[in-house]
């Protein structure tokens, strides 16, 4: 029977694998939920830590054609993932600085701003005259965030002036898509849905013809199916569970493994760590995985006398985290795990089927959101499940 996996200590580094595959299975999956809309990618903080460049190809070969990006270098570099192919629309979601350079950028990448202001707006429909060209973009309406885009009581003026800005110009601004973010949506029975969803009814009967966006990952879940024309997932692709406190319909995405450097016992009443925070009530054997917050591992899975903190699987077992977790190491307890089947070089999980992203986010007092775009550059990150 083989041993435990086993990762080579001249490389002491973690492994990030990410399965690229079960990214385009998240897709089509919610794809097919949403369908005959049309199912986009949000691809933004770096493909939510996965690698944009990866992801986007991925996603693009399993049929995806709209993406979404925070800022214009995040669509860049999407842009240039996806090669020269043309079909792609790329939206980046926060909206347009003023000034010539960055419209610029908007151009050459053939990006999409979405505008939520008058000052956007100005300024985008004078780079199209600027350019003699006609990018369109999107238009961002806030039902309730209070965070970016247009408010309700303001679209009036705005759609005015949206055609002042294009009238008697060859070029000029064009809105192809609505969109607005749901509050919370992950809460199916919280009323502020129902309420977003019916004000959105309302306002897209001002743009008639326009196609429009509302769901999220967890809107896509939610009862009254508010898919409208195009629906747009993020946290869910990458293995977040789109349905807190139900089963997770979702491939998980990403595996991280430490191998141990190194094991030690200590007696009952040994503390480890800085600070001596957490204390050993047996004889303890310890083995210590080289990373740390530095890596993106959160401080707050600290363990302490206290509290319990993180885990790890070592050969099948679930191993506490004992005392702080520090800049580059942190310590577990694997005294319950078989003494043949621990060594250097042994791997310990702490990232994948048995620890998922939204479990590591509660037991560190956060979201699985923050796990996953704080995922550490140190990792040596394998690409498995389609092109890299």
């Amino acid at each position: 029977m083989a041993g435990p996996p086993q990762i080579p200590l001249a490389s002491a580094q973690a492994i990030l694998t990410i399965d690229l595959g079960a990214l385009a299975a998240n897709w089509k999956l919610l794809a097919a939920r949403v369908a005959p809309s049309e199912c986009a990618a949000v691809v933004k903080a770096d493909a939510y830590g996965t690698g944009a460049q990866h992801a986007a190809r991925a996603l693009a070969k399993a049929g995806c054609r709209t993406f979404f990006v925070a800022h214009a270098s995040e669509g860049a570099r999407v842009r240039e993932a996806l090669g020269a192919r043309k079909g792609f629309r790329i939206y980046v979601l926060n909206g347009l600085l003023p000034g010539k350079a960055v419209a610029k950028a908007y151009f050459e990448s053939g990006l999409r701003p979405v505008l939520g202001s008058f000052e956007e707006l100005r300024s985008w429909a004078a780079s199209a005259r600027f350019n003699a060209r006609n990018i369109p973009a999107a238009l961002h309406v806030d039902t309730g965030m209070n965070r970016l885009g247009v408010s309700l009581d303001r679209l009036g003026a705005f759609l005015e002036q949206t055609s002042n800005a294009v009238a008697g110009n060859s070029a000029g601004v064009s809105v192809d898509l609505l969109m607005s973010h749901f509050v919370a949506s992950e809460a199916r029975s919280d009323p502020f849905n129902r309420r977003q969803i019916a004000a959105f009814h309302k306002l897209r009967k001002q743009l008639s013809g326009v196609p429009a966006s509302l769901a999220n990952s967890s809107g896509i879940f939610l009862p009254q199916k508010p898919f409208f024309e195009l629906a747009r997932p993020g946290y869910a692709l990458y293995g977040g569970n789109p349905t807190p406190g139900r089963k997770n319909p979702m491939q998980p995405v990403v595996r991280l493994q430490a191998p141990i450097l190194q094991l030690r016992d200590i007696e009952a009443g040994e503390t480890v760590g800085y600070n001596g925070q957490w204390k050993a009530r047996r004889k303890t054997r310890l083995a210590t995985i080289g990373v740390g917050y530095a890596d993106g591992l959160p401080r707050n899975l600290m363990a302490t006398d206290e509290r319990a903190g993180g885990e790890a699987i070592v050969a099948g077992n679930r191993c506490p985290f004992t005392g702080r977790v520090s800049m580059d190491l942190t310590v577990i307890d694997v005294t319950d795990v078989p003494e043949k089947l621990l060594a250097p070089g042994i791997v310990a999980e702490l990232l994948g089927e048995k620890i998922t992203i939204d479990d590591m986010g509660a037991r560190a007092g956060t979201i699985g959101y923050e796990i996953l775009t704080g995922l550490g550059r140190r990792y040596r990150r394998v690409y498995v499940g389609g092109p890299a």
